[in-house]
């Protein structure tokens, strides 16, 4: 009988974006923005904005949808070409850069002339390379913060 050959250990992968990890942490981050007033709006504005983005890079469409303002006024064919659009920006994401790996907030300004609040968001990729983007954020007014 042949011994079995050794076999280098593999690097550990990275939580996928929709693991039970994940998804714990989007609940809390969400019950932390639901219940905590401490947060001054900016900071609730980020949490907000990072958590849409999870939604997305969950494959939970409908959610990151639902975090644009007006986005429960939508005709449903309008809808459907949005969750459409989602899809097949993940799929590029996917084919391109082996997809969009995790998100994080890198940093946050308000413009209280246009009365909405700027959400830089750092998108880290499958071929590690990083992306930023801006993502603008309105009081809905409830309490909730939306998409522009």
């Amino acid at each position: 009988m042949r011994p079995l050959p050794i076999r280098p250990a593999s690097p550990p992968r990275p939580p996928r974006p929709n693991s039970p990890t994940r998804l714990i942490a989007l609940f809390a981050l969400t019950l932390l923005l639901s219940c905590s007033s401490s947060l001054s709006p900016e900071q609730q504005a980020a949490l907000a904005a990072e958590g849409y983005y999870r939604h997305l890079l969950a494959g939970e469409y409908e959610q990151f949808l639902q975090g644009r303002v007006g986005s429960d006024s939508l005709p449903a064919d309008y809808r459907e070409q949005l969750l459409t659009g989602y899809l097949q920006f993940m799929a590029q994401q996917q084919d391109k850069h082996g997809g969009i790996t995790a998100v994080s907030v890198s940093s946050v300004r308000t413009d209280s002339l246009d009365a909405y609040t700027s959400v830089f968001l750092l998108l880290c990729y499958g071929d590690s390379t990083q992306e930023e983007i801006v993502v603008p954020m309105v009081d809905a007014g409830d309490g909730r913060w939306r998409m522009k």
